[in-house]
């Protein structure tokens, strides 16, 4: 019970052969590694938008708001400009939709 010797990769070729076909081995072979290829981009891709949670999350976690300002000694106080409110617009009516089938049926 070893190692796998060159002459069992010989026999395995040969029954590989025998099972599929010449002709259908290398078919086979190019989407067998097709199949890998998208297989290691999606999980790298699923990798790389965990890292982006964590980081984010990270970053959002270290925000913190700055404390408010006081008022230095010696230094003029500016007054706060004064925020404006809006009255409301009045809404304008909305035609009720009209549906494309009654349209044509109505013409």
């Amino acid at each position: 019970m070893g190692a796998l010797k060159p002459w069992h990769i010989a026999v395995l070729v040969v029954v590989l052969i025998l099972l599929f076909g010449a002709k259908r081995l290398p078919d086979a072979a190019r989407s067998l590694g097709r199949s890998l290829r998208i297989i290691k981009a999606e999980t790298k891709s699923l990798h790389d938008d965990d890292r982006d949670l964590a980081e984010k999350a990270d970053a959002q976690a270290a925000y913190q708001p700055l404390p408010p300002q006081q008022p230095v000694q010696g230094q003029p106080q500016y007054a706060q400009p004064q925020q404006q409110q809006y009255a409301p617009q009045p809404q304008q009516p909305v035609a009720p939709p009209v549906d494309p089938v009654q349209r044509v049926r109505e013409n």
